[in-house]
């Protein structure tokens, strides 16, 4: 599955939806009275936060079908990048999201300059143990419980996640989304897949910071003279199978630029439908 295989309105109805996402990606670019945190603080990811958070915003609506009054859950929410683009989706009164993340730093931050402000932003910190991230946490990745009841959310969001775990807790991960997700809610999900373009690596086509080798016979791929879990690729496959498990069905699938080739997003993209009613 080597292709993006998309669900999307055609029509008039489609253009306006596209004009108006457009413009509030702008508008997050621009608005400079969002919170964002000062560059040092920014534990994950790199990029400008603002523009980054914008551009996401715009895949989670154009691919992941969100919408604004949708309850959402964003596991790893980091420092918020995601969630202050989303401020200025979601809809006030409808409209709900929850963030997770292991490191307290970033969400002290987002609960002193988001939640004030947009109340119907939560933000959780889960003391889930991660060797670069949160090495003393107490909860095992492999014995993962979410604290929510299931069929809660109608969107989840793991975006850099899947890139810094092993392939157990990936299964784990997954299998807890699907617990969370109503009938046909999603997951929109990022990932390093290693296809054979990727492992082409002699061309020198690819992201030179990702030298994916692969580590023994499993499924992963790790940077040599890194931490293994700096950055995890995963063999061609490997996750189709693990969402195909978990009882999420591809719906998209669409590979990004690091690898060498043409995209308009860097890593590679999954959404994912819970089995049941679509949205």
């Amino acid at each position: 599955m080597s292709e993006a295989v998309l669900r999307h309105e055609i029509g008039p109805a489609a253009t306006v939806q596209e004009d108006r996402v457009s413009w509030l990606m702008k508008t997050v670019r621009r608005n400079r009275f969002l919170p964002r945190p000062d560059a040092g603080r920014v534990f994950v990811g790199d990029g400008d936060f603002r523009a980054v958070g914008a551009e996401f915003l715009g895949h989670f609506i154009r691919l992941g079908g969100l919408r604004p009054e949708h309850r959402v859950l964003d596991i790893g929410c980091g420092i918020g990048r995601m969630a202050v683009p989303l401020t200025q989706y979601l809809d006030v009164e409808k409209g709900r999201y929850s963030g997770l993340d292991p490191v307290e730093g970033g969400i002290a931050w987002c609960r002193r300059f988001i939640t004030p402000f947009y109340p119907n932003f939560t933000f959780q910190r889960l003391d889930i143990a991660h060797k670069l991230y949160n090495p003393q946490g107490k909860i095992s990745g492999e014995a993962l419980k979410l604290p929510y009841a299931e069929r809660q959310f109608d969107f989840v969001i793991m975006t850099s996640v899947v890139t810094h775990l092993p392939p157990d807790e990936v299964l784990v991960h997954l299998s807890e989304v699907a617990r969370l997700l109503k009938p046909g809610g999603r997951l929109f999900m990022t990932a390093f897949v290693v296809d054979g373009i990727a492992a082409a690596n002699a061309s020198g086509r690819r992201d030179p910071r990702l030298g994916f080798v692969r580590d023994g016979n499993g499924p992963c791929w790790f940077v040599p003279d890194t931490p293994p879990l700096a950055a995890v690729g995963f063999d061609d496959d490997f996750l189709d199978h693990a969402l195909e498990k978990a009882g999420l069905a591809i719906i998209t699938k669409s590979l990004g630029h690091w690898r060498g080739q043409d995209a308009d997003h860097y890593q590679d993209f999954y959404v994912a439908e819970s089995r049941g009613a679509q949205l």
